[in-house]
């Protein structure tokens, strides 16, 4: 695992950016695996910048989302499509059916769960996966005791994480209580993963994560095991990783 420190959340998403950029870049086509939320946004508008000041092309550039969730229709201003759309997909070049994202209005889940596996698998595969970390070490939305061995699959969102994003809704009994999520199995398939992680939120979940003890109960230490991982990490995030690094 790579470890590239950064000062602030600002230079988090910098470094996150030239690294894609240069992966988007050196590719006649590849495809993406992206994330939603809080800390991968600065990364999508500093992908923006560079799309309008250089002509960074996503022509032939492929998405995969990690997850949605489930009750809420393409157009709700709160699923993940939205969220996607308004951020980033609206504002550079890539073709929209290009663009995957799951269902999350799907009458069978577990059809739309089989669905987007295969797409995955008919594309290749996915060349690099951005990921953050939650605070009990969800990678997607794949909580604590998820099998490591899953694919997409359909989740109860666990009461940490729904407050985690209430931020984004009117109030708590908004936030919607499942999702359809790729599994950690999908997610380490990815043949190169970049892990983005900001403050000091995360501090006691970076320290687990660079433990090295595998279990399900902390999701993502599988990620110890993937040869090819970069986490970008700030400051405020390592600071109870440093003595060890």
């Amino acid at each position: 695992m790579r470890i590239i420190e950064a000062a602030n959340y600002k230079e988090m998403s910098v470094k996150a950016a030239q690294l894609v950029i240069e992966k988007v870049r050196s590719s006649d086509c590849m495809t993406l695996g992206l994330a939603t939320g809080g800390t991968p946004k600065g990364l999508y508008e500093e992908l923006i910048l560079d799309h309008r000041m250089n002509g960074t092309s996503y022509q032939c550039v492929t998405t995969f989302n990690l997850d949605e969730y489930i009750g809420l229709s393409k157009d709700d201003p709160n699923s993940y499509y939205q969220y996607m759309y308004t951020n980033f997909f609206s504002h550079i070049d890539i073709p929209l059916k290009n663009t995957h994202i799951p269902s999350g209005q799907a009458v069978d889940v577990q059809a739309e769960c089989k669905r987007y596996d295969s797409q995955v698998k008919d594309s290749g595969g996915i060349d690099l996966q951005i990921l953050g970390i939650g605070e009990n070490g969800h990678i997607g939305f794949n909580e604590p005791g998820t099998s490591f061995s899953s694919g997409t699959h359909l989740v109860e969102l666990t009461s940490s994480t729904r407050e985690a994003n209430a931020r984004y809704f009117s109030s708590f009994d908004e936030v919607p209580r499942q999702a359809i999520t790729m599994g950690i199995s999908g997610i380490m398939k990815s043949k190169e993963i970049l892990l983005l992680v900001s403050g000091v939120s995360k501090q006691d979940a970076m320290k687990k994560l660079f433990e090295g003890q595998v279990t399900e109960k902390f999701p993502a230490s599988i990620l110890n095991e993937h040869g090819n991982v970069t986490v970008i990490a700030d400051t405020d995030a390592l600071k109870l990783v440093k003595p060890s690094r």
